[in-house]
């Protein structure tokens, strides 16, 4: 943990600014490896692990099926690593943020994951603060710390563990919000969308993703009947039949996607298709069994219906609100 993030911390059980204080008990440069944060107000402590600050309890953390599966696919969604540019792609499309943009801005990723848009932000130029309930954490800072095809103008990148319900930073701390995948595997997405545009600066930018209402799913009889039971498996035993799953149902879903008056149907097979043109058939496999152990594995998965993302955002007193299915775009005033 650099010096720099310290000034954007704060004890997310108090309801004030006040600067954490860092004791150090092993430290490379100036990067804090292993210490304490201590708040002064309440007294909590809070420990700093891998060079990585930890703000959840064990019984806060509703994802830790993540931790695993993120291990698992670390590499699978990191465009530098597994040549391709899925995530760049991805970032650029949905955010609507220019490379140029970015260069310099102090972003915030929340719910990074295995660190497949953290990456892609630093790639783009940006300075990062990466965060995320599960050990997935511990997989993200592998990743940044991998230098294979770092670009020239990379920006930083330095993790946190936390609660996107109770966060650990400053309010107006942040240039631009960037929160993909995540808002739907949580238990309250209503206050995370409403409490994260209070870490942004004056015109800051905000970006969510999040599964749309769709009603399309109604007809994933499969998925949601095998829903009932999946999340309480042992990953590893989810991750064994996701495979199995895959191994059933994933060259049907190629041939299906390759018609194009058949490809729509590709939705209601129990697993995750994803098929990116010009990528191995072995990665297709991967990732259509990553998505596919993503499907099953949350504890939560709580739709959301973009029009009223953009009501309640503006209830919030954001403005330039504009939304797509599945996607909201935000200024704050």
């Amino acid at each position: 943990m650099k010096h720099w993030l310290l000034n954007l911390l704060i004890c997310p059980h108090c309801d004030t600014d006040g600067a954490l204080t860092v004791f150090s008990e092993e430290t490379k440069g100036d990067d804090i490896i292993k210490g304490t944060l201590s708040c002064p107000i309440c007294n909590r402590e809070y420990l700093i692990i891998n060079g990585i600050p930890r703000f959840v309890e064990p019984e806060e953390n509703y994802a830790e099926n993540f931790g695993y599966q993120w291990h698992r696919f670390r590499v699978a969604q990191i465009d530098r690593i597994s040549a391709h540019s899925l995530s760049r792609s991805r970032l650029l499309n949905d955010s609507r943020w220019s490379i140029e943009w970015m260069q310099g801005k102090l972003i915030l990723d929340a719910g990074c994951g295995a660190g497949r848009f953290t990456d892609e932000l630093a790639q783009c130029g940006a300075w990062v603060v990466a965060c995320d309930i599960s050990s997935a954490v511990d997989t993200c800072k592998q990743t940044v710390d991998d230098s294979t095809g770092h670009t020239s103008n990379r920006g930083k990148v330095e993790i946190v563990q936390a609660n996107l319900l109770a966060m650990p930073f400053k309010k107006g701390a942040f240039e631009a919000i960037h929160c993909a995948g995540v808002i739907q595997h949580t238990p309250d997405p209503d206050k995370i969308m409403r409490t994260l545009p209070s870490h942004l600066q004056s015109n800051g930018q905000l970006f969510y993703n999040f599964y749309e209402i769709d009603p399309f799913t109604k007809f994933q009889a499969i998925k949601y009947l095998l829903r009932r039971w999946t999340p309480e498996w042992r990953i590893q035993t989810l991750v064994k039949f996701s495979r199995w799953m895959c191994y059933l149902f994933f060259v049907p879903s190629f041939v299906m996607n390759s018609i194009p008056v058949v490809r729509f149907f590709n939705r209601f097979l129990p697993i995750c298709s994803v098929h990116p043109r010009g990528l191995p058939l072995t990665q297709q496999f991967n990732l259509t069994l990553l998505d596919t152990v993503d499907w099953y594995g949350p504890q939560y998965e709580i739709r959301q219906d973009h029009r009223k993302v953009v009501e309640l955002l503006k209830e919030e007193g954001l403005g330039q609100v504009e939304a797509a299915e599945g996607l909201v775009w935000a200024i704050k005033q």
